[in-house]
């Protein structure tokens, strides 16, 4: 699961499965709450660009890293998000409290 986290000073990048369900939700929390502690990341980028499903799972895996970058004073946002994707965080609520990005931030 390393190749899934990049990391560049103070922001980490996810890039996200093709499939992010229960079980894939899960083991993103655990790694990236440990690694965010452990390398003092203050901004996390979630790479949709290979990601063509999701569940609810993983609209509460977004939340809850969201909530505790916001504890932590960090910001969270969402990158190379095609349509599908944006509507479903757009209906979700999580296009109020994250930035979206057709592409990467810069």
């Amino acid at each position: 699961m390393d190749s899934v986290f990049t990391i560049v000073g103070t922001t980490m990048t996810i890039h996200l499965p093709e499939e992010i369900d229960h079980y894939t939700s899960d083991r993103l929390c655990t790694e990236a709450d440990r690694l965010v502690l452990r390398k003092h990341i203050r901004c996390i980028v979630f790479d949709f660009a290979r990601t063509e499903f999701m569940d609810s799972s993983g609209i509460g895996m977004l939340i809850g890293r969201y909530k505790r970058m916001r504890f932590m004073g960090g910001t969270v946002a969402a990158a190379n998000v095609g349509e599908r994707t944006k509507r479903m965080l757009e209906l979700s609520g999580i296009g109020k409290i994250m930035d979206i990005y057709e592409g990467m931030p810069s």
